[in-house]
């Protein structure tokens, strides 16, 4: 199914990393999981300061952070546990899901933290940043349990092990 990922990259870190191949199998290894349609989804690559300024700006919070999403529509469950509401497409068919944004020394740092490659912390906070948009979230138990079920699913299926 076609799906457009927009990619703005403003960290050169970020293309030698790879971030579009990578941003490329994960969204669409979430939207595929999820059987949605034709999709669009815009992704920021940027650096820390950036997304500090994001962090503070949307949550209050100045300082850096792996990943950041702003869906389009709340999804949310009403009961914890409960899966999201499905996205409702627009008059083109599409669906458009909203925004992420990745921080690269934020998710550099973390993955030489945990003994992890880059490649593979990278692919599961875009993973993560996707069942965001589409109202997953993990603020109650059973709503993280059910996230977190689901990325090690698809990251499992992308042969990266489980990231909990």
């Amino acid at each position: 199914m076609p799906h457009d990922i927009d990619i703005l990259i403003e960290d050169d870190r970020w293309a030698h990393a790879g971030v579009m191949t990578l941003a490329e199998t994960a969204l669409t290894a979430v939207l595929d999981d999820r059987q949605l349609g034709p999709t669009c989804i815009s992704l920021l690559a940027c650096d820390d300061a950036r997304i500090a300024t994001l962090n503070a700006q949307f949550r209050e919070k100045p300082t850096p952070t792996n990943v950041l999403s702003w869906p389009d529509d709340d999804l949310g469950p009403d009961a914890d546990g409960a899966d999201p509401h499905p996205p409702q497409p627009g008059p083109d068919g599409t669906l458009s899901l909203g925004d992420i944004a990745i921080a690269y020394a934020t998710c550099a740092r973390e993955a030489a933290e945990q003994g992890k490659p880059l490649t593979d912390h990278v692919t599961h906070l875009l993973v993560h940043g996707a069942l965001h948009l589409l109202g997953y979230d993990h603020l109650r138990p059973r709503d993280a349990a059910l996230m977190e079920a689901l990325e090690v699913k698809i990251l499992g299926k992308m042969g990266i092990t489980d990231p909990y």
